[in-house]
């Protein structure tokens, strides 16, 4: 059997970038048998951190990237490992020596879409505030009871900009004085740093920052638990503290002040998929299901997996820019959990979650037999 050293420099750049947690991992191997690429492939967190506890990590391979920080393995840890922060330390130094393997080249032009437009898309910054058209949708003035942040791709992307409509026609209906900052807002930076690439995160935050105090923002209500993670987890880092809501919060609490009335009925069976960033990560599993229960008519169905235990739909770690063939596609599994349990509707509160089981439905063939909505797209239709 082949004796290989430790290599000292790479095990200290990667606790060096955040990954010092290695040194306690005793290779129970809890962590595979919750990880969700164990239900389409065969992948092993364990291995990916014995190979760093030696310095060992190849970044050359797509396994470093696979991880969707989805906080599963984390939350049966007993030895509090943090395989996320020891997969984005890896990733750091593999962004930081220009590798990416095939599957993960997009994240290139990400990166330089992100730099000159502040968006992934590397659409023009002045075009941001262009699915307001009709709307009434003000510009954030001091003063205002909130500010709106949709996301990048509710600003942008042609199916998820109904959610960013959805959730105007919502506060116009209840009547909140709010507005957006437009083409001052830039993408939070959540999902680029999950790719290893910090200084990146820390210059869209800190203009981000920049913009908000010098409106005079206090508090904040997104669309993207992603977006949620990165203002009230991250930023604060910076040494800055928003009010942080997101809408899935928000709708219970206008529907119970009275600001916003349900009139109509929706007779559908509905199930919820709970993000992994609004869940796991954020704690936030209520306030969506006290939101859907108020409607008169709805069913409320779960499936096997929700609250803790939900099935990641494969998007976050910033794996929504990279390739995943269709047969290791998680959100497949949810979509077809959601059948088989009678749902005419499957629900969630985040965008990659949306864009994920849309995806899945359609290559599926189940278009015709499930429909993927927001939380937002329900209550507009009964308001």
């Amino acid at each position: 059997m082949e004796t290989v050293a430790p290599f000292k420099e790479v095990i200290d750049e990667i606790k060096e970038k955040g990954g010092d947690a290695i040194s306690r991992c005793f290779q129970c191997g809890k962590c595979d048998t919750v990880c969700p690429w164990n239900r389409v492939t065969q992948f092993s967190m364990r291995k990916l951190i014995r190979e760093a506890t030696f310095g060992l990590s190849e970044i050359e391979t797509e396994e470093i990237w696979r991880c969707t920080t989805c906080g599963k393995c984390p939350q049966v840890c007993p030895r509090d490992v943090k395989q996320i922060d020891d997969m984005i330390a890896i990733r750091k130094m593999a962004t930081g020596y220009g590798v990416f393997p095939a599957a993960v080249q997009l994240v290139r032009s990400i990166s330089a879409g992100l730099t000159a437009q502040g968006n992934p898309f590397n659409e023009d910054r002045s075009k941001r505030a262009e699915w307001t058209q009709g709307l009434s949708v003000k510009t954030f003035a001091e003063g205002m009871e909130v500010l709106y942040f949709p996301c990048c791709y509710t600003a942008y992307d042609p199916r998820l900009k109904k959610v960013a409509q959805a959730t105007a026609k919502i506060l116009n209906k209840a009547e909140v004085d709010y507005g957006i900052l437009g083409s001052k807002e830039n993408c939070c930076g959540e999902s680029i740093r999950k790719t290893g690439n910090e200084d990146l995160f820390k210059r869209l935050a800190k203009e981000n920052i920049k913009a908000f105090i010098e409106n005079g923002v206090k508090k904040i209500l997104v669309s993207s638990p992603h977006c949620y993670q990165a203002f009230k987890n991250e930023y604060s880092e910076f040494k800055v503290n928003f009010e942080v809501v997101h809408i899935s919060e928000y709708l219970p609490e206008l529907i119970d002040s009275g600001r916003l009335r349900i009139t109509k009925e929706y007779e559908k069976k509905v199930t919820y998929h709970d993000p992994c960033y609004l869940g796991r990560h954020n704690g936030i599993f209520d306030q969506p299901r006290e939101a859907l229960k108020k409607i008169h008519g709805l069913e409320l169905l779960e499936m096997a997996e929700a609250r803790e235990n939900s099935l990641c739909c494969g998007m976050g770690g910033g794996r929504i820019w990279m390739e995943t063939p269709k047969s290791e596609r998680f959100s497949n599994i949810r979509i077809e959990d959601a059948v088989e349990d009678g749902a005419q509707e499957i629900v969630t509160a985040c965008p990659y979650c949306i864009t994920s089981l849309e995806d899945s439905r359609v290559v599926m063939n189940r278009a015709d037999v499930i429909e993927v909505k927001d939380i937002t797209e329900i209550l507009q239709d009964v308001i």
